[in-house]
């Protein structure tokens, strides 16, 4: 199916939309989800499924009266997608299905900085994660597009106006993987990728408005609000990571005396452990001593617990969502110190407000490269709109 074909029309699309992120679903779902009548629902799939952009799904049992009811689903085959997100010193990608599922990862160093050599190392990776792809999953010609994401901002999804950890300004990433690969390339900011797979696919898509905070290499928030995923020009500088969370805490390369990147990253959590347990500890370790019962481990990672705490707490205060997803690949950490971390949430918030839907999902690098995979779906069935 062409991409034209998913927005010939409004309602048309609003019931392919509807089918994709959650079908299967049927037809008297839709007209009641959609507020259409049926006669108009029923021309409607009717079309989209002499298209091939819907199918029916073989019955399932209906009323004791009527015929059974065969509920409309999608092809999650009939289109894949590569997804590569650009970390420091490091590629990750995956290949997925249209509904996001992932069906083949593969990393690689990344062999420098400049945008020829990255560009060199997108189109191998993504070549290896194709051929990795389960026998028979590819069919022809359903390899339609790649996202890449990146710690960056790019405003029209191909050019990189900033990112700071290659060093890049105004690279158009875009058009040079799309020479390199021959597919169409949408390029968007690592933690906005990753929202927007929770938005359509993930724990964010039951609901209108979520806020997702991620741990890590760093530290990143996203939003969406009104099923819309907030976006600004200072994507990619991270500034969540400047959020004050303790006046004695330790400072940040930039000076900041107990902000969110001093007290949650993966180097802050690794750097203080060093001092306290004096070796080097790596993150994963330092996460087991304190699970071990180890004192000085168990009082920073209690710590950093509160400090998340504290941050998630100022995200449902500012931002009003109706959850809060945490994730990232450091995300152990909100596991180990749950009870600290959720302390401080309650410590920070009104008596009398709801509690926080704070939701801890797991985290590691295919699930960024999946979010770059999610944005190069969405390009897909949304460009033409």
């Amino acid at each position: 199916m062409a991409a034209r074909e998913w927005s010939e029309g409004g309602t048309e699309l609003q019931v392919a939309l509807e089918v994709l992120l959650r079908g299967p679903l049927s037809r008297a779902e839709l007209a009641r989800r959609l507020d259409l009548s049926q006669p108009t629902l029923t021309r409607l799939t009717k079309d989209l499924v002499r298209r091939g952009l819907l199918v029916e799904s073989p019955d399932r049992p209906g009323p004791a009266v009527g015929r059974p009811s065969r509920p409309l689903d999608v092809d999650a085959s009939s289109h894949h997608f590569v997804g590569v997100n650009l970390a420091v010193g490091s590629a990750h990608a995956v290949l997925v299905d249209l509904r996001g599922t992932v069906l083949a990862t593969r990393s690689a160093d990344l062999p420098g900085s400049t945008p020829e050599s990255v560009v060199a190392a997108v189109g191998d990776l993504a070549d290896a994660v194709v051929t990795a792809a389960p026998p028979g999953t590819l069919q022809a010609d359903s390899l339609t597009g790649i996202g890449v994401s990146l710690g960056g901002h790019s405003p029209d999804g191909t050019t990189v106006h900033v990112a700071p950890f290659l060093g890049w300004h105004d690279v158009p990433l875009g058009r040079l993987v799309r020479a390199r690969t021959g597919l169409p390339t949408v390029v968007e900011n690592d933690v906005a990728a990753l929202t927007s797979a929770e938005h359509w696919f993930g724990g964010g898509r039951d609901v209108a408005t979520f806020a997702v905070v991620t741990v890590g290499a760093g530290v990143g928030y996203g939003l969406v609000v009104h099923d819309r995923l907030v976006r600004h020009r200072d994507m990619g500088l991270g500034l969540v990571g400047h959020y004050p969370l303790d006046p004695n805490g330790p400072l940040c390369p930039e000076g900041h005396r107990g902000c969110a990147g001093a007290m949650l990253t993966t180097e802050a959590l690794e750097a203080e452990a060093a001092v306290a347990l004096r070796r080097p500890v790596t993150s994963d370790a330092l996460l087991d001593l304190a699970r071990e019962g180890d004192p000085a481990a168990r009082r920073i990672v209690d710590d950093a617990g509160r400090a998340l705490g504290r941050l998630v707490a100022a995200v449902a205060n500012l931002t009003m969502p109706e959850r809060v997803l945490l994730t990232g690949e450091g995300v152990e950490l909100a596991v180990v110190a749950d009870e600290a971390v959720r302390a401080a949430v309650a410590a920070d918030r009104h008596p009398q407000a709801t509690e926080v839907d704070l939701v801890v999902l797991p985290g590691d690098f295919a699930q960024w490269a999946r979010g770059a995979a999610v944005v190069a779906i969405q390009d897909f069935v949304l460009r033409s709109r």
